[in-house]
């Protein structure tokens, strides 16, 4: 079925969109368009929305707006957005009323074209997604990248030809309510995250594997085989397994050996693809997200393209992305680190000490394995936002804090702390935004974080 035949099932139709965020917003005025009867709930005002609900109010959409939205959800077809879970009550009233549940990513894959290629984790997803949409770019292919990383393709779906390669990034909350699944679907690992959305950790992980558990028998795996949480879902799949592993050698799949290369092998014969040492981006963890891609893309692409595009690619924005270098001193941009496993990832990366800013929002997520980490590479620590407290007592209350312990600075607001890591700072040094924390007490999003550090950094001299 294409867009065009879909959206002509609609007319007349009452259709439900939940949340009017990035995601769904080119999704409203197809619907409109098509003759259904559209409702947009959001708990923005309609002085928040602005110009986008006066278009549409006029052309006939509904809205219902305010913190108390949910209460009168009803459709023939209910497009949630990620953000709010199936597990919502207003949902599941709908639903067991007759309402039909589904996603504009959902749509998306059920009517694409072309081979699928998606991406879910607990950390390294969005490098991934973008490794993968590097290499098939690199080796010819026209790329349709999105889901959490892009931009929505939905409006674009009858563009994509059948020769073309769909490689998206799904989160939980994506893939929670997923009943259909990708040609090939990566799972570059799996630790307990979004705790504060999902309630319990069977939750996240469960919503983690949908992106599977509907594969056909001719679709593909990739799993971590060192990781002890998303290797054994490979009881559960029922497609063929590619593993990649930093230390063992699978049957078939991709590896890295101790002579520094990484190879990938097929019923035990391997071939070489790129020596570790000449990937640019920095960091263990981007070696396992260059194998996660070189699995997932190795009857397409060949292997000297594998090795063009790991020596060239630059990494993601606000992903340990240096923003400047000034007076001797390497700023970086880590604002993507919203858990404590990210921070410490990213820390592992260097091999002196740095000058580290943090805090934000927390998702519920101990900071016990953080605060050890903390005190072995940070020389000077900036507490920011409402976790602040929580991790300087993840650090300060450690037996043996001192003396050996990083100095920690509690400055509630976030341009001042970010102004005064920069002046401690002395030549050699490197100030690291890497928050261990989510954005959502002051900012929208990492993205617009890691902006405003970019921002300072650059006007502060």
């Amino acid at each position: 079925m294409s867009l065009k035949e879909y959206l002509a099932s609609l007319r007349g139709k009452t259709v439900a969109v939940i949340g009017a965020g990035i995601s769904n917003r080119p999704l409203i005025p197809l619907l409109a368009e098509a003759g259904a009867e559209v409702t947009v709930y959001d708990r923005a005002t309609r002085e928040q929305l602005g110009e986008f609900y006066d278009t549409w109010a006029e052309r006939g959409v509904t809205f219902s707006l305010g913190p108390d939205n949910l209460d009168t959800l009803h459709g023939d077809i209910i497009f949630r957005t990620p953000g709010v879970l199936p597990t919502e009550p207003a949902i599941q009233r709908a639903v067991a009323a007759g309402s039909e549940l589904t996603s504009e990513m959902e749509l998306f894959m059920s009517l694409c074209p072309c081979r699928i290629i998606a991406v879910t984790g607990s950390a390294g997803k969005t490098t991934t997604t973008s490794i993968l949409a590097a290499l098939f770019q690199a080796a010819g292919y026209k790329v349709w990248l999105g889901g959490n990383i892009g931009r929505p393709l939905l409006a674009e779906v009858d563009s994509i030809g059948p020769k073309d390669i769909a490689v998206l990034e799904l989160s939980s909350f994506q893939l929670h309510s997923m009943v259909c699944s990708p040609d090939v679907a990566v799972v570059t690992n799996l630790t307990p995250n979004h705790l504060d959305k999902h309630g319990t950790l069977d939750d996240y992980l469960n919503a983690k594997k949908q992106i599977f558990r509907n594969q056909s028998p001719d679709a593909r795996l990739i799993l971590n085989q060192d990781d002890p949480l998303s290797a054994p879902c490979a009881k559960e799949a029922k497609c063929s397994i590619r593993w990649f592993s930093y230390w063992e050698r699978p049957e078939t799949g991709v590896f890295f050996r101790r002579d520094g290369t990484i190879y990938h092998t097929r019923i035990w014969r391997k071939t070489p693809i790129v020596a570790a040492n000449k990937i640019l981006i920095p960091g263990d963890h981007n070696i396992y997200n260059m194998m996660a891609a070189f699995a997932a893309a190795w009857e397409l692409v060949p292997p000297d393209v594998m090795a063009h595009v790991a020596e060239t690619f630059p990494g993601v924005p606000h992903r340990l992305e240096t923003v400047a270098v000034r007076n001797g001193v390497t700023f970086i941009n880590d604002s993507i680190a919203t858990s404590p496993d990210r921070t410490i990832a990213g820390l592992k990366c260097f091999k002196e000490k740095v000058i580290l800013i943090a805090g934000g929002k927390d998702k519920g997520l101990p900071f016990d394995e953080l605060g050890p980490v903390l005190c072995q590479g940070v020389k000077s620590l900036y507490l920011t936002g409402m976790a602040a407290e929580k991790l300087r007592a993840a650090v300060g209350d450690m037996p043996g804090y001192l003396p050996a312990g990083p100095a920690i600075h509690m400055i509630d607001d976030f341009d001042e702390a970010v102004r005064a890591a920069i002046g401690e700072a002395q030549p050699g040094d490197r100030v690291v935004l890497s928050p261990a924390c989510t954005s959502f007490d002051r900012f929208k999003n990492f993205e617009e974080r890691g902006d405003a550090f970019r921002r300072i950094v650059t006007e502060t001299e």
